[in-house]
């Protein structure tokens, strides 16, 4: 198994996409006080979830992480000495923006979004896209159609098509 998760907050993963590189080890706790950075294996992030952020008010984020493109020590190590069975992946150096491959926001409850809210939201910006490509289709077509006739029209029409589509 090449991913990894780990738990942000929307504000650290913003950062470090400014930076290039992501290096919070957990929430309030940077890669330099605790030496390595926190990540869970998905069976392990509604655990994760419920015991440290279950609380969080700010916006949640679920990194998943490609280990082949980390370029740093990956340890798998038990953070309990009593259950040394339980291990988690330890990052040991900051996480390059390029190894994360998704970024899916969390719920208040810590759920993943279903695949019908994250397809709600997605077609919602492309409806809105699409309503604008034809706003400004109609409204070339009419300036067309009242300076040249009803061809003028539609080839105002398509170059509005076009222009809604490309902004």
């Amino acid at each position: 198994m090449t991913e990894i998760f780990h738990i942000a907050s929307a504000a650290d993963w913003n950062k470090a996409k400014a930076a290039g590189a992501y290096t919070t080890s957990t929430r309030g706790v940077s890669l330099a006080e605790e030496g390595y950075i926190h990540a869970a294996r998905r069976e392990q992030v509604q655990g994760v979830f419920r015991r440290y952020y279950a609380d969080a008010t700010e916006p949640l984020v679920l990194l998943t992480i490609e280990r082949t493109r980390l370029g740093v020590e990956v340890r798998e190590e038990a953070p309990d000495p009593k259950r040394p069975s339980v291990t988690f992946p330890h990052i040991y150096g900051p996480v390059p923006v390029d190894a994360v491959t998704k970024v899916m926001p969390l719920r208040a409850d810590g759920r993943f979004p279903s695949l019908l809210e994250m397809w709600l939201k997605e077609s919602g910006t492309w409806m809105a896209a699409a309503l604008f490509a034809m706003f400004c289709s109609f409204g070339a077509y009419r300036l067309g159609a009242t300076r040249g006739g009803q061809d003028q029209g539609l080839w105002w029409a398509l170059a509005g098509l076009l222009i809604g589509a490309a902004i």
